[in-house]
C-alpha cells in the first residue's frame, strides 16, 4: 500500500526508521536509529532526533518558537534517545537566547505538552499530559510533572520532584521535593520517587535534614541557609540544594507545612 509521506532529500534518516502516512519531514533534520514516527507528524528543520525515539501522530518538532524575538535565526529543537513523545506534543525550536530547545533521553512527554523555545528537559523526566512550558524552563532528571500544569519562563525545577497536576508554577521549585497546593508550595519529599530511583535510607535521611532546616525552622531562606551550612556536614545532598536554592533567579517556593 502507497505510504502519503513527504521526506525532504536533504533530511538524514537513519537506520530501521518507521515514518507513517501524511507525516512531513523537511530538510535539516537528522533523525537516528530505530526510530518510530507514526502518521501525521510535522518534523520542521532544526530538528535532531536520536535512536529508538517514538513519536506519536499529531506531534510537531521543531517548529518556530512563539517568541516575538525570533528573527529566523537558525536553532535547534533535540530530542534525546529513547524519548516518546505521545498525541499532539509540541517541541519548538530555540533562539538566539540558548540556540536549542533540548528533551533529554527516556522521557515520557505525554500528549497536549507543549514544549517552548530554549527549554532544557533532562533525562528520564515524565511530563504528564496537557502541562505548558513557557520559554526557557529547566526541567532536571527524573522529575514528574503532573498532567495540567502552567510553568512560567525562566523557572527551573530540580531532579527527582513530584509536581501536583493541575499546579501554577511561578517559582523555582528545588530538588527531591513534593510541590502542590496554590500558590505552589513545599509539601514533603518525594521519597516515594527517591526510593524508585535508588536512593538509600540514609541519603533521604541526609536530604530531609537539609529540608527540615529550609522550610521547618521559620528563619527566611538566607538565614536558613546559613544554619545549613554551620549545622550540616557536608554531603553530596546537601552542597546540591543549597547551590539550587542560592543560585535561583526567580525564588524557590514556600513551605505550606
Amino acid at each position: 500500500m502507497t505510504k502519503f509521506i513527504n521526506v525532504h532529500p536533504g533530511a538524514i534518516i537513519g537506520n530501521n526508521v518507521s515514518i507513517g502516512d501524511f507525516t512531513t519531514i523537511h530538510d535539516d533534520v537528522e533523525i537516528g536509529d530505530n526510530t518510530v514516527i507514526h502518521g501525521n507528524v510535522t518534523i520542521f528543520p532544526g530538528a535532531r532526533i536520536g535512536n529508538n525515539v517514538t513519536i506519536f501522530p499529531g506531534a510537531v518538532v521543531a517548529g518556530i518558537p512563539q517568541d516575538l524575538k525570533f528573527k529566523g535565526e537558525k536553532t535547534l529543537a533535540i530530542v534525546g534517545d529513547g524519548t516518546t513523545l505521545r498525541e499532539c506534543t509540541t517541541v519548538n525550536r530555540g533562539t538566539a537566547a540558548k540556540g536549542e530547545t533540548v528533551v533529554g533521553k527516556n522521557c515520557l512527554i505525554m500528549a497536549y505538552t507543549h514544549i517552548a523555545h530554549d527549554c532544557r528537559i533532562g533525562d528520564r523526566v515524565i511530563i504528564s499530559n496537557a502541562t505548558q512550558l513557557a520559554g526557557e524552563v529547566q526541567i532536571d532528571d527524573c522529575a514528574v510533572i503532573g498532567g495540567g500544569s502552567l510553568v512560567h519562563q525562566f523557572c527551573h525545577l530540580g531532579k527527582n520532584i513530584m509536581l501536583q497536576g493541575g499546579a501554577l508554577v511561578n517559582k523555582d521549585i528545588p530538588p527531591f521535593v513534593k510541590a502542590a497546593r496554590e500558590p505552589i508550595s513545599y509539601v514533603g519529599l518525594n521519597t516515594i520517587g527517591l526510593h524508585r530511583n535508588g536512593f538509600t535510607q540514609e541519603e533521604i535521611q541526609q536530604i530531609a535534614e537539609v529540608y527540615r532546616l529550609l522550610y521547618l525552622s521559620d528563619l527566611n531562606v538566607t538565614n536558613a541557609v546559613k544554619l545549613i551550612m554551620q549545622t550540616l556536614p557536608q554531603s553530596v545532598y546537601r552542597d546540591e540544594i543549597v547551590d539550587f536554592v542560592v543560585n535561583s533567579t526567580r525564588g524557590v517556593i514556600r513551605s505550606a507545612v
